[in-house]
């Protein structure tokens, strides 16, 4: 029975290689996954899944008015699983029609993104994931200043904390620090 499935963290640590891990099991037993990632992640250009250690590959990107039920549903040959990189940048729609794929196409999905941004509010993606999810699974990750859990990200440019902006900025001069609570309010820089 298919599963919506969603991996989430504070930082993207690992997630790329796990995805990528994933599809190649599944395609050297013959069977065909899709990978999907949001358009709106340009670091690599647009439409590819991208590891820091290099390994990179080419996926579907998801813009604002992809139809990912319709996409899937159109494709010549049902895919044994579909695979999402950066899904905190997802629509609510796109979200509801990965449910869609898993409910009425009988298609796994494993999504993968960041839950909070710097502000430690839920990323659009992330909230109806979290909603939707048959499965969740966090991706622990330890504070950068201590050995707590870290459960927020803190954003800096040149070295000074930032809380306020927008949303989703790639690129440019900030840094993300995976960070526990104490040290996102008290961060240790200056």
């Amino acid at each position: 029975m298919a599963q919506l499935y969603y991996k989430y963290g504070t930082m993207n640590s690992g997630k790329t290689i796990e995805i990528l891990k994933v599809a190649h099991n599944y395609e050297e037993q013959g069977k065909s996954v899709v990978i999907m990632t949001s358009a709106i992640d340009t670091r690599d250009g647009v439409g590819y899944v991208s590891s820091r250690i290099g390994m990179r590959r080419q996926a579907m990107a998801i813009e604002e008015d992809t139809d990912i039920l319709g996409y899937i549903k159109n494709l010549p040959e049902k895919p044994f699983c579909i695979l999402i990189d950066e899904a905190q940048f997802l629509k609510r729609h796109h979200v509801y029609d990965l449910a869609r794929v898993v409910d009425e196409l009988d298609v796994p999905v494993m999504a993968f993104g960041l839950k909070n941004d710097f502000r430690n509010e839920l990323f659009e993606g992330s909230k109806h994931l979290l909603l939707l999810a048959d499965k969740l699974d966090e991706i622990k990750t330890i504070c950068q200043f201590c050995s707590k859990k870290a459960t927020m990200v803190l954003r800096t440019d040149h070295g000074h904390p930032i809380y306020d902006g927008e949303q989703i900025q790639i690129g440019g001069n900030e840094t993300y620090i995976p960070v526990c609570r104490k040290h996102y309010f008290n961060p240790p820089i200056h």
